[in-house]
Order: structure tokens, then sequence, then C-alpha cells
């Protein structure tokens, strides 16, 4: 039976591929969308891509993800450096988070060096591009598996 993971995305993320492509690269949210499914068939896992740009609305997924999804892959993009709400939701959650960042975030400003959803992750992947995602599914099956 296969088993959820949700890979939720949060503020700006819908622009990926169009946004800042030196930082980010031209990869879309649809592609990272194509490549985590694929890696999840492997595994036996299925993938739900979800973005938004509201707060609210990455806390509201992540409260769905308790009763629907056997992981959590979260890229909170900005919401990485001050949301103590996105923390919370993800603490109510008892499968697997892994944390995703495409730059290699203490590389860059230094506000972008402490993140909140660290202190729940149990992994980090930064600067490595959108394969980071990749990455993360990769693990979140070791992860299930073990």
């Amino acid at each position: 039976m296969p088993r959820t993971i949700y890979i939720l995305n949060g503020p700006n993320l819908n622009l990926l591929g169009r946004r800042q492509p030196e930082i980010y690269g031209h990869d879309t949210l649809d592609d990272v969308a194509r490549r985590c499914a694929e890696t999840g068939a492997g595994q036996g896992l299925e993938t739900l891509l979800l973005q938004s740009n509201h707060e609210g609305q990455i806390v509201d997924w992540i409260h769905e993800a308790r009763d629907a999804a056997a992981g959590i892959i979260i890229n909170p993009g900005a919401l990485t450096h001050y949301s103590i709400a996105v923390l919370d939701a993800l603490n109510t959650f008892d499968g697997p988070v892994i944390e995703v960042h495409i730059s290699q975030v203490h590389k860059r400003e230094s506000f972008r060096h402490h993140s909140y959803v660290s202190l729940r992750a149990d992994a980090v992947m930064a600067g490595f591009g959108v394969h980071g995602y990749v990455l993360a599914m990769r693990h979140m099956g070791h992860l299930l598996a073990g």
C-alpha cells in the first residue's frame, strides 16, 4: 500500500524557474513534482506537492498531514526564518520531517542562517539545488523503511 509524502513549499516558490535563476536555477515546481513522484514511486511512496504564499495555509496542510501523510518534506521559503507557527504545527506531526533549501543558505545573508524548522526536522538538505528534493525523497524512503 503506497504511503503519501506531503511536499510543502512556502512563499515565492511558485516562481521557481523564473525568480532569480542564478540562485534557484531554471527548473520549475512542476519539474520538482515530477522528479519527486518518480523517485517516490520506486520506494512505494506517493507524493502530494503543495505550495502557498500564506503561512496559515502551510499550517493547515501540516495539520492535514497528521492523518494523511507518512512524512513531510518542507521548503518553507522565508517562513524558515521567523515562523514559530510552522514549527509548532510540525511539532504536532509524528512522522519524519525533512527540510529542503535550494540554495546554500549559510553562504547567503546572515538572517537566512537561522531556521525554526530545523528544530523539528529529522534532516536538512541545503545547497543541492532542486536535486535536494530528490535526495530528501530518497532519505524519506530510508527513514520510513527503518
